[in-house]
């Protein structure tokens, strides 16, 4: 890695389709590294033809504990697979079990969020193929029966607030997200959230081979701007990277 660039050719991936992805996810790591990190002495993990170096790494601020595996093919070995999520189970107490190793609320969260959006995006291209982009979307429009959950769970206020309220409990404890509510008047509201959803589209080998980032934005923007709609609110909602801030107005106050 040091050296220079791991060669694509002699990766064993997975799936095919992951060969590119592997190899320009070791680039990006080769560029940020800090090869001090490096040093640690990794666990080591064989498992028939498999090896696994797992370590902490620190990249972008966000520290993980990234495994490293590689295969063996005749008397070479070859790397094969990156991933920064690993379930703790290198060890296994005596069965029956029925507590199992967990992880941290953040990366439980981020899992979730891969599998629900790997769904979407499946859906959403299977839509498109038997009818349109539009009627894909429209699909997705889950806004009367988001609003309804606002007004019903939060009855203490009025049915527009209690949407912003809602808003920010679900997407902070049920879906993991740093939600910070600023304003929240009868006529505007204002949320500024850092969502994983979009870390995802940076992060996942998959979704950039599934989706195009203007088709991936728009499942997310059409899904909110039909939430607030069914509230009573105007959305104007801007991303960049992966932090979005919602500003709200109330209908036809604009």
């Amino acid at each position: 890695m040091q050296s220079g660039p791991y060669p694509t050719q002699d990766i064993r991936p997975y799936y095919e389709n992951l060969r590119e992805p592997m190899a320009g996810f070791l680039e990006v790591m080769r560029a940020k590294a800090d090869w001090r990190e490096w040093h640690t002495a990794p666990r080591v993990f064989r498992v028939e033809d498999q090896a696994h170096f797992i370590i902490p790494l620190t990249f972008d601020g966000q520290s993980a504990r990234y495994s490293f595996s590689f295969i063996k093919e005749g008397e070479h070995w070859h790397f094969q697979h990156l991933e920064a999520i690993t379930l703790p189970f290198d060890q296994l107490g005596a069965l029956p079990l029925s507590d199992f190793p967990d992880l941290a609320e953040s990366a439980k969260a981020y899992i979730r969020e891969e599998i629900e959006v790997s769904q979407d995006v499946r859906f959403f291209n299977t839509l498109a193929a038997l009818r349109d982009t539009t009627a894909a979307l429209d699909w997705f429009k889950d806004g009367h029966g988001y609003a309804l959950a606002a007004r019903a769970w939060i009855p203490f206020v009025p049915r527009p607030q209690a949407f912003i309220l809602y808003a920010c409990w679900e997407q902070a404890n049920l879906r993991g997200n740093k939600v910070v509510l600023e304003r929240l008047d009868p006529d505007t509201a204002l949320v500024r959230m850092s969502v994983i959803y979009f870390q995802l589209y940076e992060n996942a080998a998959h979704l950039k081979q599934q989706i195009s980032p203007e088709h991936y934005r728009q499942l997310y923007e059409t899904r909110w701007q039909n939430r607030a709609m069914a509230a009573g609110w105007d959305l104007d909602l801007s991303c960049a990277a992966h932090d979005c801030t919602f500003r709200f107005t109330k209908a036809g106050r604009r």
